[in-house]
Parts: structure tokens; C-alpha cells; sequence
């Protein structure tokens, strides 16, 4: 028997609101007849044939957000093998499905369990086959069909921003634009308008509007000005639905604020300006400051100031200060009262930083006057020159006139001046001068070789009010007069040698002269006349302000004449004409062949009447001998051995510190302070021993403050007592020194000074009650003696 399966998706329409099913691609086979299967059947081995299903509903829509009391029906899943009799089991796997999607695995109802989103998953892909509750095989194969989700229009338009904010010049033309804001919108654009969205503008009109498409912000009005008004706040609002009424929709802010541009010209407040200034500030003063507004702001706000070619150009200046664009009038040069009491500026503020667009707008500049008046103050004197040049000869006569310096008041009122010189520039008082005129003289002699120059200070001084002064400097050049005669450049040591021959050049002289000849110095040169004819040397004038010394004769001996004395006349050919006479000494020496020095009497230059060199430097060194020796007798002196304190081995003095002072005894109460032993407060606290450590920790004894008035022997015993058992007491090698000894002691004297004066031996066997202190006297004088 032929057996037919058909799976038949159904999708049933369970809803008030449309649900639409499309058909998926219709599955064709390429024949039209059926498919023939061959095999044998369980009952009769027939042929069994399949015929292809034609047509497969595999896509179901499904409505979002929804909102019913019941679960959504989806659709139903169905077989032609399902006889209706519970034997098929429908099973439903894939996206969502037991969770968001239930399917009753007995009829094949499908339903949606919660509600879906299609923002968050547009489709969902399932898989259903039938299965043989008896059997477990699957009647029909696996079959994929899919749910797509439909949209709703439950997503309003949203701004890609909270806040926007942007920019546009002042003064720009109607549709200029200024910024695009956009809007995305989740809901499906293919479907339906619930994604389309519409601009609109609430609140910013007339100024600005936007296009309902694109979301671009344009302007609206034109020449709107910054200066007016500054900052704009434009609401824009997205709407779906195309707009149409029952669209949702959301609002942006944009924040439109108008920037400068250089449309306004500087104005001065005011037309003009006064001001004043004494004539004496110096240049650079400022005396005013004037402002032309501008409303624009940053770099086209900026002002340069200037000053009209004109009056007052030449006296004042005027800078622009950056910071508070102000224009600075400043002093240009010296203002004088008297000259000029009025000035009359023009001054003219200009942008520097023009805008072509709007040069229709202008001029940019404005002008102002500003009247400046010079007040009048009492002026120090002024002197008809800056500096004064004054020449006289140095052999100017005292009381001399040199030259005359000249000041006077500027001044209305012409106060007389006096004058004087500042004895700080003149501390030697050579120059004065006259108080009425200023006229300069000499008052002590002159000396161009000393000083050539003199810089010297007149102070000019109104009389009628000494506060105002003024100085000027006067330089006074000292003029040169031959005054001085030529001299030897130099001392000049010269020799001549014994092997000499006649017409030998043997020296080269030349000559200075502390006067400066204007024309320069010229000097002759000559030997004086009781030498004109010199048997030995003559001078030869090289007419250049030089001179050579020549040799006469062949030969010269020392032991006859070993120095000669030549002497020189030296002229100048200044006026007056001046000379001297320098004497050159000529030694005798000894030469080789090439004429190079090697002896000279030098012994009877250098010391004639003296000691020789070489007994100078025999008395140095006995004086040096006789010091050393000096100094090695102190030395050995400091060095002699000490002879030693202590020079046995043996001796204890080390350990016993002696003091030589003796008391007066017992009966001596004065040499004692007793009351010492009976201040506890002079007693050192009880310490630990450091130089052993004790068996066992004992603890710290107080003992009773003797505050009454006991006697001096029971003291001492109880403080005996005390270090007797005292495990904190000083070592048993040290000395305890007890300064008493009391009257009546059963002990007696301890010394053995008197023990040969005794008869019997003396018994001393009460040291060993004594304690430990006393032990080491016992065992020594106590004890047997012993054979």
C-alpha cells in the first residue's frame, strides 16, 4: 500500500491585529510527476511510491511588544500522519525555543512565551519534526522554518547628542549654515514610516531653521550682530512617522553663539582731551592716557594711536597699550614754559586689523584733540653750553682770566646768578672763579708735564633760591712751552775695548724731551767745548734725534786709565732753546777677537772705598755658622733626660694619694666642717658594684637619716656597720677612710712607733671582731707567731 507524508505548516490568525504570511521560494522539482521509491513493504513487499510536496510554508511573522493577557500564537505545526489519536509527538529546537517559544508537542501549536523585541533580534530559526511515540522515529524529516519578527513603531527618534553646541560669524547671510544634527530612529526602515524621521525647529525662530530631511541648521535672519546679542539657544525636535500625527519624537539643544568680526569703527568718547604737564619733566613722561571703544573684541578690537603731522608732533609721542588698548601721550622732547604755554595735538585711532567684507562699514578711525598746558617751574640756571673747552699757556701768571662760563635763569623773573667751583674736581685750588660773571683764573702755577688736563665742575646758583642749581663740566687744556731741556733717553752703560780700533762705533745715544713741540722733537748733539778735540772719543750727530760715540786712537790700556768720563751737550730746536750736558762713562775691558766683553775693573766701580765681594760673603757665612750653632745648644738643652718619678717597680705610691696637709688633732674643731658627716643629703646614693656581679639581688637598704645630734664616734660606728655588711661596698683592696677616731677607743693607736716601750706583746685579737674591713689586720697582727 502507497503511503503519502506531508508536512503542512499553517500559520492561523489568533490576533485583532493583522498577521501577514508570505510564502517562501517555491521548492520545485524538476519533473513534475511524482518520485518513485522502490522497496518492500512489511505486509506485501509493494512498491512504494512518495509523491514530493509541492509547496512549504517556512517563514511565520510575528507581531513585537505584544501586550495580550494570553500567550501570542504563533502558528501550528501539522502532519498528514497525524490521525489525531496522540500517537505523533511534535518537537520543536532552535533559537528560543523552551523558553521563548513553546510548542504543544501534541497538536503542534506553537505559542511565544514573553514578549519579544525586535530591536534586540529581528528572526528567529527553528527546527520541528514528528516523532513516533511508539516506534521513536521520525515520521517526517527535520524541517527548518523561520520567525521574523514585525516592527512596531515603539522607538522614538534619538539625538546623537544631549547638547550641541556651535559657531557662526556675526553679520552672515540668510542660509548660512551652522550645524547638522542628526537623529537615528531603532524601529524597522523597511517597514512602514516608523523609522522615518522629520526636523522640525521649536524654539529659536525667527533666527535660525532647519531642514525637515538633512538636519542642517541654517540662519534666518540677516546681519544679525554680535554686539546686540551674543548667544542663542535652538531647539530642534525628531519626529517619526514621517511627521504624521501619532509619531514619537525627541528634542536636542543647540547652543549658537555669534563670533566677532571687525564691523565697528574705534570711537573716541570724547572730542577732546586735556591735559598738563610741568616743563620739567623729562622725555618719556607719560602725562595722559585716552581710550577710542571699540565693541568688537580680541585682535579686531586692536588700536594703534598716532599723533597728526601737525603741532605738538615734534614735542609729544603717543604708544598703544596692548593690554588695555589705551593710547599713552608721553613727552617727545624738553617743554619750556616760556617757549610755548599751549599745545594743540591731534590724535587719530585707527584698527590694524581690517575685514575686507565689511570695509563698507567704515572709515575705521576716528580722531580726537587733545590740548596739553605747560605749567610753569622754577628752573635751575642754564648754561649756554653743554660742556666748556678752555686753553692756556703753562706759563700763565697767577690771577691770570682763562675763560668765562655763562648761565642764566630761564625764568619769567631772571634771578640773579652766582657761580663757584667745585672743590671736589679742583682739591689743589689751582683754578677760581669770579661769583658775579664767571670768569675762571689761575691761582697757582702751571705744570703741563705734571698735569696736562684739568677737568673741573662750575655749579651755576640762583641767589634768590640756592635749591635751584645746575653744574657744568669745564675741561682746561694746559699748553705746552719749552720749558725743559733734552736728557739721555736712558743710562747708558758703555765700554770700550783695549784692542780698539780708531773711528770704532762703540755706543749710540739718543735723547727725551718732557716738552711736546708741536712740530715734533728735533735735538743736536755735540761734545762741550773743553772736549771739542777729544784725544780719545769724539760724537758723531746722526741728524736724527740720535748720536754715535767713536773711538780716535788704536788701542786702550786699564791698568792706565780704566774708566773715561765723556760728557755730552744735548740742544733742542724749540724756543727758547733749551740744553743739557750728560756724561757717559766709558769702561776699559778686556775683549776677545770678535769684540765681545769679558773683563772689566768692575771691582773699582762698584766698590771703591768698601769691602771686597768676596769678604762680604765670608762675613755671610760665618753669621749663618754662628746661628746654626745657637739653635743646636737650645735644642739639646730642651732634650736632657728627666730622671723618673718613680723608679722601683715596687713602689705603691700609685695607689695611695698623699696630701700634706696635717690637722691640728682631735682637739682642732675649727679645721673640720663636722656637720659634712651629718648631712645625709652629701651622701652618694648605694650602687651595685661594677667590678663583680653579685650572687643574689639585694635589695637597696634605706637607712634612717641621722637628723638629731648623736655623737660622732656612734656615727661612724653605724656607718661601719653599714659597709661592713653591705655587699654593695667598694672592693676589699681599697682604702675606707674614716676621719675620726674618736676619744677612748678600745682599739688604742695603730701605730707601732711605741711598740718597743711595751714590755709584752700587744694583743690583737679584737681586730678580728671588727669585720671583713679589718680582716687582712688581724691575720697580720693577731696571729702566733711562728717558729
Amino acid at each position: 500500500m502507497m503511503r503519502t507524508y506531508s508536512l503542512t505548516v499553517l500559520l492561523w490568525s489568533c490576533m485583532l491585529h493583522a498577521v501577514h504570511m508570505m510564502p517562501s521560494q517555491k521548492r520545485t522539482n524538476k519533473h513534475s510527476q511524482s518520485e518513485r521509491i522502490t522497496g518492500l513493504s512489511d505486509n506485501d513487499g509493494e512498491t512504494l511510491h512518495r509523491t514530493k510536496r509541492g509547496w512549504m510554508w517556512n517563514q511565520f511573522f510575528l507581531l513585537e511588544e505584544y501586550t495580550g493577557p494570553d500567550t501570542q500564537y504563533v502558528g501550528k505545526l501539522h502532519t498528514d500522519q497525524d490521525k489525531g489519536d496522540g500517537n505523533l509527538k511534535y518537537i520543536l529546537t532552535g533559537d528560543g525555543a523552551g523558553s521563548l517559544f513553546i510548542i504543544d508537542e501534541n497538536t503542534g501549536d506553537i505559542h511565544a512565551a514573553k514578549k519579544l523585541d525586535r530591536e534586540e533580534k529581528s528572526l528567529y530559526v527553528l527546527r520541528a519534526k514528528a516523532i513516533d511515540r511508539k516506534t521513536g522515529r521520525q515520521v517526517e524529516p527535520e524541517s527548518e522554518f523561520i520567525i521574523k519578527i514585525h516592527d512596531i513603531n515603539d522607538n522614538e527618534p534619538k539625538f546623537t547628542k544631549d547638547m550641541y553646541t556651535a559657531s557662526i560669524p556675526e553679520m552672515s547671510g540668510v542660509g548660512t549654515s551652522v550645524i547638522q544634527v542628526t537623529a537615528t530612529d531603532a524601529d524597522d526602515a523597511n517597514y512602514g514610516n516608523s523609522a522615518k524621521v522629520v526636523y522640525s525647529i521649536l524654539q529659536g525662530q525667527p533666527y535660525f531653521s532647519v531642514d525637515p530631511e538633512t538636519g542642517i541648521i541654517k540662519t534666518a535672519l540677516p546681519d544679525m550682530s554680535r554686539e546686540n546679542r551674543e548667544q542663542y539657544q535652538v531647539v530642534i525636535q525628531a519626529k517619526d512617522m514621517g511627521g504624521q500625527m501619532g509619531g514619537l519624537s525627541g528634542t536636542t539643544t543647540v547652543n549658537i553663539t555669534l563670533t566677532d568680526v571687525n564691523d565697528n569703527p574705534p570711537r573716541f568718547p570724547q572730542s577732546t582731551y586735556q591735559f598738563s604737564s610741568p616743563e620739567s619733566a623729562p622725555p618719556g613722561t607719560p602725562l595722559g592716557r585716552i581710550k577710542a571703544n571699540d565693541p568688537d573684541l580680541g585682535e579686531n578690537a586692536e588700536t594703534e594711536y598716532s599723533i597728526s603731522n601737525g603741532e605738538g608732533s615734534d614735542m609729544f609721542d603717543i604708544v598703544t597699550d596692548k593690554d588695555t588698548q589705551e593710547g599713552i601721550i608721553t613727552v617727545k622732547k624738553q617743554l619750556d614754559f616760556e617757549n610755548k604755554m599751549l599745545h594743540t595735538l591731534r590724535v587719530e585711532a585707527t584698527n590694524t586689523h581690517l575685514d575686507p567684507h565689511f570695509l563698507q562699514l567704515g572709515p575705521f578711525k576716528d580722531t580726537a584733540l587733545v590740548k596739553i598746558s605747560v605749567e610753569d617751574i622754577d628752573e635751575p640756571p642754564v648754561f649756554s653750553r653743554s660742556s666748556y673747552l678752555i686753553e692756556v699757556d703753562e706759563d700763565a701768571k697767577e690771577g691770570s682770566i682763562i675763560g668765562q662760563v655763562v648761565a642764566q635763569d630761564p625764568d619769567i623773573t631772571k634771578n640773579t646768578i652766582k657761580y663757584s667751583v667745585d672743590r671736589h674736581t679742583d682739591l689743589d685750588r689751582i683754578f677760581n672763579i669770579y661769583s658775579g660773571n664767571g670768569s675762571l683764573f689761575i691761582s697757582k702755577p702751571l705744570d703741563r708735564e705734571e698735569t696736562p688736563w684739568h677737568n673741573i665742575t662750575v655749579i651755576a646758583t640762583e641767589i634768590n633760591n640756592p635749591k635751584q642749581s645746575s653744574q657744568i663740566p669745564v675741561f682746561i687744556r694746559i699748553l705746552d712751552i719749552n720749558d725743559h731741556a733734552p736728557e739721555f733717553d736712558k743710562y747708558y752703560e758703555t765700554f770700550v775695548c783695549e784692542n780698539a780700533k780708531a773711528g770704532q762705533l762703540i755706543q749710540t745715544v739718543s735723547a727725551v724731551d718732557k716738552d711736546e713741540p708741536p712740530r715734533g722733537h728735533k735735538f743736536f748733539f755735540e761734545l762741550v767745548p773743553e772736549f771739542a778735540v777729544h784725544p780719545n772719543f769724539s760724537i758723531v750727530d746722526n741728524k736724527d734725534n740720535t748720536a754715535g760715540i767713536m773711538t780716535r786712537r788704536n788701542g786702550y790700556s786699564r791698568s792706565k786709565t780704566s774708566t773715561y768720563l765723556l760728557p755730552v751737550i744735548i740742544f733742542d730746536n724749540d724756543y727758547p732753546i733749551q740744553s743739557s750736558t750728560g756724561t757717559l762713562t766709558i769702561r776699559v775691558c778686556a775683549c776677545d777677537s770678535r769684540g765681545n766683553m769679558q773683563s772689566c775693573n768692575a771691582e773699582a766701580l762698584l766698590l771703591p772705598a768698601g769691602l771686597s765681594t768676596g769678604a762680604l760673603v765670608a762675613i755671610l757665612l760665618c753669621i749663618i755658622i754662628l746661628l746654626v750653632l745657637v739653635v743646636l745648644f737650645a735644642a739639646l738643652k730642651r732634650q736632657r733626660k728627666k730622671e723618673p718619678l718613680i723608679i722601683s717597680k715596687d713602689d705603691v705610691r700609685d695607689n695611695i694619694v698623699t696630701y700634706n696637709d696635717e690637722g691640728g688633732g682631735e682637739e682642732d674643731t675649727q679645721a673640720f666642717d663636722i656637720g659634712t658627716l651629718r648631712n645625709p643629703e652629701a651622701r652618694e646614693e648605694s650602687k651595685m658594684r661594677r667590678d663583680v656581679i653579685p650572687e643574689t639581688i639585694f635589695q637597696i637598704r634605706r637607712t634612717t637619716p641621722l637628723w638629731e645630734n648623736i655623737d660622732v664616734q656612734d656615727f661612724i660606728h653605724r656607718r661601719l656597720k653599714e659597709n661592713d655588711s653591705d655587699p654593695a661596698a667598694p672592693p676589699y683592696d681599697s682604702l675606707a677612710t674614716y676621719a675620726y677616731e674618736g676619744n677612748d677607743s678600745i682599739a688604742n693607736s695603730l701605730s707601732s712607733l711605741e711598740s718597743l716601750t711595751t714590755d709584752g706583746n700587744q694583743d690583737y685579737d679584737y681586730l678580728s671582731d671588727w669585720g671583713p674591713r679589718f680582716k687582712k689586720l688581724a691575720d697580720m697582727y693577731g696571729g702566733e707567731d711562728s717558729d
